[in-house]
């Protein structure tokens, strides 16, 4: 019997930050609720809120994989959610958050 294993890819450990403008059906769905459970369960700290306007706006910090899984999350969102239009911005790390929060205020 011959066993067959796939090489795991290494995480890097180089850390990123995004901030994230989602736009479509984003609110009153639960985005910002399931947003938080996966930036919780991928170790990403930061925030996430609702905006005036109608879109839904993050910012990520963490692991460069993990904040790209949570990125491609951010671009469909939640079964509920209709995406319409995705921005995101590139910036430099800065280790600014301990947690991932749900932010209510504007």
């Amino acid at each position: 019997m011959i066993t067959l294993f796939k090489k795991r890819e290494q995480e890097s450990d180089e850390k990123i930050r995004v901030h994230v403008f989602v736009s479509g059906r984003v609110q009153g769905v639960f985005f910002r609720e399931n947003c938080r459970k996966k930036a919780l369960s991928q170790e990403i700290s930061g925030w996430v809120m609702n905006l005036k306007d109608g879109r839904v706006a993050a910012v990520f910090e963490g692991k460069k994989g993990r904040v790209e899984k949570m990125v491609n999350w951010c671009r469909r969102g939640p079964i509920w959610a209709k995406v319409d239009s995705f921005d995101v911005i590139w910036e430099d790390y800065k280790s600014e958050f301990s947690d991932f929060e749900i932010r209510y205020d504007i």
